[in-house]
């Protein structure tokens, strides 16, 4: 006898993707999207490296997802290193392409993170101005980022905050935050940016841990902290991978329903183009599959 469905639970989704640098993981990309399209997201994304270092790869992932699927899609689009005109020619490409979704980001520094960050002379500063200039171009919905232990270049919070409210000035739809694993700090966060007078939705980024270790080193370049007790949690499953995903998919089921609870309506999946672990949380939370849901109506 099949045992039943969890009680379904509804809330906004959206996944990111990111270019494959080999064909064995295009093959692993494509899987995902053809996997993870089944459970109706909102939107997905598509990022773009430093400098452009992926603009055509991102650009053949984004055609292909508009060509070949029916989900909304967004094209990341970074600044570093480009002038407006460069940069006007890459919005021209991916709205000749179908894109009528960006998700605007300064980018990090070519020269790599942690390095100093240069604006082009003759480009955008900053992702507020890079917001204003596509706000100029076209009828684009933007996301934006966001960072709930602020930028790892900011001086301080205040500072970050007050750049967000900048981008959102310019005409931000949201923005989607960089992973946390501290509900407690995303909290603090968004109090702290609704008192500074930004309202768009703040919609927090869930990382599923494929690899602690991994996702320690990753985390500490981009300023977000990884609490000790997921240390705790992953502790002895080094060598017991399947128990070590069941793991990870509770981490990441319980930060979401307890999201849910605090009041939070959606949520940005950074998928790693993997499918498995993303499918696990979302089965334990209860949202329903595109076959499941055409059953039940």
């Amino acid at each position: 006898m099949t045992p039943p469905l969890p009680p379904q639970k509804s809330f906004g989704l959206s996944f990111e993707f990111f270019p494959p640098r080999s064909a064995d993981m295009e093959g692993q990309l494509w899987d995902a999207v053809l996997d993870l399209g089944a459970w109706n997201p909102d939107f997905v994304s598509v990022t773009y490296g430093a400098g452009g270092s992926t603009k055509a790869p991102t650009l053949s992932v984004v055609r292909r997802l508009i060509r070949e699927t029916a989900l909304p899609t967004a094209a990341h689009l970074t600044c570093v290193d480009a002038s407006r005109e460069e940069t006007r020619s890459v919005v021209d490409e991916f709205r000749a392409a179908g894109v009528r979704r960006i998700v605007a980001l300064r980018g990090d520094p070519a020269s790599g993170v942690g390095t100093e960050y240069r604006p082009h002379a003759d480009g955008y500063a900053n992702a507020a101005e890079l917001v204003a200039g596509l706000r100029e171009i076209g009828n684009f919905d933007i996301s934006v980022s966001a960072y709930p232990e602020k930028h790892p270049e900011s001086a301080d919070l205040a500072f970050d905050i007050e750049m967000l409210k900048r981008k959102a000035d310019a005409g931000a739809a949201r923005a989607l935050t960089q992973f946390f694993f501290d509900n407690d700090v995303y909290e603090r966060y968004l109090e702290k940016v609704r008192t500074a007078g930004i309202d768009m939705p703040i919609v927090p980024g869930i990382m599923p841990i494929q690899n602690l270790t991994q996702l320690k080193r990753f985390a500490g370049r981009c300023g977000a902290s990884v609490p000790s007790f997921l240390d705790r949690r992953f502790e002895g499953y080094d060598e017991r991978p399947e128990d070590r995903a069941k793991v990870a998919a509770d981490v990441a089921a319980e930060q979401i329903d307890d999201l849910l609870n605090r009041g939070v309506t959606d949520f940005h999946i950074y998928t790693m183009n993997r499918s498995g672990l993303v499918n696990q949380v979302l089965e334990q939370l209860g949202r329903a599959r595109r076959a499941q849901a055409d059953a039940a109506a």
